[in-house]
């Protein structure tokens, strides 16, 4: 009989995982502040987005709330407010139709049948754009190119064929992003403008760079100048995976329109080619590029994100301007390679991006307003335009509650729109303004609505960040509950989860699936080992060359200590761990075989030397401390210190039974990593489960994967979690 049975669905999970979470925000109109939230919908299978609008001065229960049709993949509202940029797909039996379209107030000003142009909208982080003009008669956004569109030849088949490299996780369809402006002549009787007065052109390079460049992120600066990100393909013709990498090489890019684009004459989809200028350097992996305005509605200064290209995939991220009167470029904040006691900064850890609407206007100042990862909590800085200097918005004091902060969006003056949570209470919307003395002031918009029973249970649990002394500056956050952890007897069965990356961060926010596992009785520690984020730039080059003992120690470690504290007890541990944290909890179960007495992994590396297929094969290389070009093969000896460094190398050792998740189309880490080992311990004659989820990627995110990975993951320990392994 299998080990894993299933015992129920969960209440708890099932409730925290419906609630809605906060994901964007914008300001419609004077003073109105509109949130966009994502559900997921567990009866229908599927995440929903909706929208709720809140105005200023008026409590939250006036607040309007609207159920976004799923055809609306992306909207914008114009800088004056009085505009709105749908991007619509629309399903027509079996295929697709695409539908540009702009709105002033309740009328639709303009309105394009994209279908023929282009294939799918990009409304990723990575290349999506959608920017209205100065004048809101133009229109930026981004798209997958159509295959045959450099090709006049329609009886030509090979460009249906030929190989063309992709964007990586989570999809292969992501290959020919193109910016595509779209732009109308508005019609003097406010009728919706027809079809010979608008234009859609593909923006395209009038000079071919060295190699190919794929851009998004576009951005009006003027009518008729644009700032964008250029993707670049690798000498090898790759384009390196880009999802939780922040250091591939792409660049910020200047493009100005040619004065021959009109209105009139001009065929839909025709190319159109732009001089274009790389600013940034070729060393640098430069993105999101936002343009301040003086009150003249002058365009100023450009800001953009920037990292090394190469080396860990993600690290310190610096913030850069350029005067666009001089052309001078500046660093405004730079790497922090360690926090001191005078300045415990650890530096800029921001999310890939840079809001859209980042600036903000207290007194006579205008500053950058971000989140960022300030050790194992998120808080809110703003940023001195002209300074770099920086202030901590949210800064914890003693007696707080542990909130990690989200920002989403200003309205360019003096209010913003941020959310927050802690590990214990699920996430709630707030208005941050500036009252007459320019002191900040919050107000909350926004609360989640949750069952009695839920939020009865979810007052038992407790959090707390417990420094790993040993090992500095590993912590780790403890969640528990107060009524099961001061029971007499036995402590509770500890899982210990580490993050994946490694370069990422286990923060204070709510996250439903870990708060319903402690409310299951079971204690959880999320260490935050050499290599984290949001400590310095010291740690993340410090775990390079390591990987496999330096944060597997670290771990081990956060296990022993909070054994000393008495917070958990030996014989009564588990691991559970998703990626570079599956990679993790494959170590601690064959290099400590008897520390844990089950295991749960989703995605895991499990033999370092066998990445080659991954869409990040860089990330090898730069973890074992290793270089990485473009005519690297791997060799005998490469491949043996790769070996060395995987939990492959311990297999045999391996005591605890494992149960592994694996996504049948993840890209990251594929899936003959998790089968092998899966075969490597049945052929040992080791307890092990697989499941396999067909169609889902790296994060088993999609809404019945991530349940029924939960539930396994919880039916796993309950069985298994109290026997100490053989």
């Amino acid at each position: 009989m299998s080990l894993l049975q299933h015992t129920g669905p969960s209440t708890f999970y099932t409730e925290l995982a419906e609630l809605p979470l906060p994901v964007s925000a914008d300001f419609v109109g004077n003073d109105v502040a509109r949130v966009t939230y994502s559900v997921r919908d567990h009866e229908r299978n599927i995440t929903r987005s909706l929208t709720k609008t809140f105005p200023r001065g008026i409590t939250s229960d006036n607040q309007t709330t609207s159920h976004d049709s799923s055809e609306v993949k992306a909207f914008t509202t114009s800088p004056s407010k009085s505009r709105q940029a749908i991007l619509r797909e629309v399903a027509n039996g079996t295929s697709t139709k695409r539908f540009v379209e702009i709105w002033a107030g309740a009328q639709v000003e303009a309105s394009l049948d994209v279908t023929k142009y282009h294939d799918a909208f990009h409304t990723d982080d990575f290349t999506s754009s959608l920017s209205f003009s100065p004048s809101e008669t133009s229109l930026l956004y981004t798209a997958e190119a159509n295959i045959n569109s450099d090709d006049n030849a329609s009886d030509d088949p090979y460009p249906k064929f030929r190989f063309t490299p992709h964007f990586g996780e989570p999809s292969r369809a992501r290959k020919r992003s193109t910016i595509f402006l779209f732009r109308w002549t508005r019609s003097t009787d406010f009728t919706r403008a027809a079809k010979q007065d608008m234009l859609l052109v593909a923006l395209s390079l009038a000079q071919p760079a060295q190699v190919p460049v794929l851009f998004g992120q576009a951005t009006f600066a003027t009518e008729d100048v644009i700032y964008a990100s250029g993707h670049e393909h690798t000498k090898d013709g790759r384009l390196l995976g880009v999802k939780w990498c922040f250091n591939r090489p792409m660049g910020i890019w200047e493009i100005k329109l040619p004065e021959s684009v009109t209105v009139q004459g001009t065929p839909f989809g025709t190319k159109i080619l732009c001089n274009a200028l790389k600013l940034t350097p070729s060393e640098r992996s430069c993105r999101s590029p936002r343009v301040l305005y003086d009150d003249g509605h002058t365009p100023t200064k450009l800001f953009w994100f920037s990292n090394p290209v190469g080396g860990p995939h993600a690290s310190c991220v610096s913030l850069e301007s350029r005067d666009l009167a001089t052309g001078t470029n500046k660093v405004l904040v730079d790497t922090v390679m360690e926090p001191t006691s005078e300045n415990d900064f650890p530096g800029l850890y921001p999310n890939y991006n840079m809001p859209s609407s980042p600036f903000l206007r207290r007194g006579n100042r205008t500053y950058i307003v971000l989140h960022s990862l300030w050790r194992s909590r998120a808080t809110i800085l703003f940023i001195d335009t002209e300074s770099g200097a920086i202030s901590d918005e949210t800064k914890m004091r003693d007696g707080e509650p542990l909130y990690s902060w989200d920002f989403h969006t200003t309205d360019n003056k003096t209010c913003f729109i941020c959310s927050r949570s802690t590990p214990t209470t699920p996430s709630e919307v707030l208005l941050g303004y500036f009252d007459p003395r320019d002191n900040l002031n919050w107000k909350v918009l926004d609360k989640p609505t949750i069952s009695f029973a839920t939020e009865n249970a979810l007052r038992d649990l407790t959090a707390s960040i417990i420094p790993i002394g040993a090992r500095p500056p590993t912590e780790t956050l403890i969640i528990q509950s107060k009524k099961a952890s001061t029971r007499p007897g036995p402590k509770p069965i500890c899982i210990t989860i580490p993050h994946g990356g490694p370069h990422a961060s286990s923060t204070t926010s709510f996250y439903p699936a870990t708060a319903a596992l402690a409310l299951e009785g079971y204690t959880l520690s999320l260490p935050n080992y050499t290599g984290s984020m949001g400590f310095g730039e010291k740690y993340i080059q410090k775990l390079l060359g390591h990987c496999g003992t330096m944060d597997v120690q670290d771990v081990v470690e956060s296990v022993n200590e909070l054994v000393r504290l008495g917070i958990s007890e030996h014989g009564r541990q588990v691991v559970q761990g998703g990626s570079h944290g599956g990679f993790l909890a494959a170590h601690l179960i064959g290099q400590y075989p008897t520390l844990f007495n089950a295991a749960v992994m989703r995605n895991p590396v499990t033999s370092v030397g066998e990445l080659t297929a991954s869409d990040i094969p860089d990330w090898a290389y730069a973890e074992l401390g290793l270089q990485f070009t473009p005519d690297s093969l791997m060799m005998p000896a490469t491949f043996q210190k790769m070996f060395e460094a995987s939990p492959i190398a311990h297999v045999d050792n391996v005591r605890a039974p494992v149960l592994l998740l694996i996504g049948e189309d993840d890209l990251r880490v594929v899936p003959a990593q998790g089968l092998r080992f899966y075969h490597a311990l049945k052929g040992r004659e080791r307890r092990v489960e697989m499941l396999w989820f067909k169609g889902e990627t790296h994060p088993l995110d999609g809404v019945e994967a991530a349940r029924v990975s939960w539930e396994a993951g919880r039916d796993w320990f309950k069985k298994l979690g109290q026997n100490p392994a053989d």
